[in-house]
């Protein structure tokens, strides 16, 4: 995220922090959302100063990284990490090089993929037995064959670059064989990524650090309504004329967290009327 810096000739580069969460695919009881955090930078100090307290399970795209961020308060509350099958390096490298391993990794991966379509919505138990029964036999064979043709190619080649980060992160890979609550990638925070995206597109940068963190509560506010399959201006004007005429007081605020709000139109219709 660009934000002009006085004195300088150029923006500073900063970042928005996603997290995201959507418990909606095994059934969970917690409302999808994502909040936005503005910062200086990406380093692993800024994480941890974000998770601190945090316990539970983090889906990540970089494994390493995090791994060196841990909080103390980890040590206490422990947090499990865990990356993602990385198919994009191997799309990558059959867009590229056509080549023949690169496809079949992605088919046997596409396998995984489509019993997950088919599971989706069911209970973590029910979840976690039919990829104990289907899918690990799937990530097996695919080990196998990655171990096999790790030797093949030239080290420094892609194709043996995305082998050896799935064969070096393999246990964090698999974790969704042994936890029915746990996604097979991390598309809930990639999802909640692209928006944010687009919109740096459009408006090229924010003016100053207070711009930048209220464009990320902004941003936190309808793309959660968005995952509501709410409308974001009908949402906000409604949430914001609320608040200015007080007709919600400052100890109701949580009335108009999306889930809520969406749970009030409903048990009233007219009101939406």
């Amino acid at each position: 995220m660009p934000v002009l810096d006085p004195g300088r000739h150029r923006p500073r580069i900063c970042q928005f922090w996603a997290h995201a969460m959507d418990d909606r695919s095994w059934g969970g009881p917690s409302p999808p959302a994502v909040a936005y955090v503005f910062a200086d930078g990406r380093g692993t100090a800024e994480i941890a100063r974000q998770l601190t307290g945090f316990s539970g399970i983090l889906q990540v795209r970089r494994l390493c990284r995090l791994q060196s961020a841990r909080p103390r308060s980890w040590r206490r509350n422990p947090a499990r990490l865990l990356s993602r099958p990385r198919r994009r390096k191997f799309v990558e490298v059959y867009k590229t090089t056509q080549s023949p391993f690169a496809r079949e990794v992605i088919e046997r991966l596409q396998a995984v993929y489509a019993i997950e379509a088919e599971i989706r919505g069911s209970s973590a138990e029910q979840r976690l037995a039919t990829r104990r029964t289907r899918s690990a036999p799937l990530m097996e064979a695919l080990r196998t064959r990655l171990t096999a043709m790790v030797g093949q190619f030239l080290s420094q080649s892609k194709l043996a670059e995305a082998i050896n980060y799935a064969l070096n992160h393999w246990d964090g890979l698999t974790l969704f064989l042994r936890d029915g609550h746990v996604e097979v990638d991390s598309n809930t925070v990639e999802r909640s990524m692209r928006p944010i995206a687009m919109g740096r597109r459009n408006s090229l940068f924010s003016s100053s650090e207070g711009d930048a963190e209220s464009w990320a509560i902004l941003a936190s506010l309808l793309n959660t309504a968005k995952l509501h399959e709410l409308d974001p201006q009908a949402y906000l004007t409604d949430v914001l004329e609320r608040i200015v005429s007080g007709r919600t007081k400052s100890h109701q605020l949580h009335e108009l967290l999306a889930w809520n709000w969406k749970a009030a139109r409903r048990r009233t219709p007219q009101a939406a009327a």
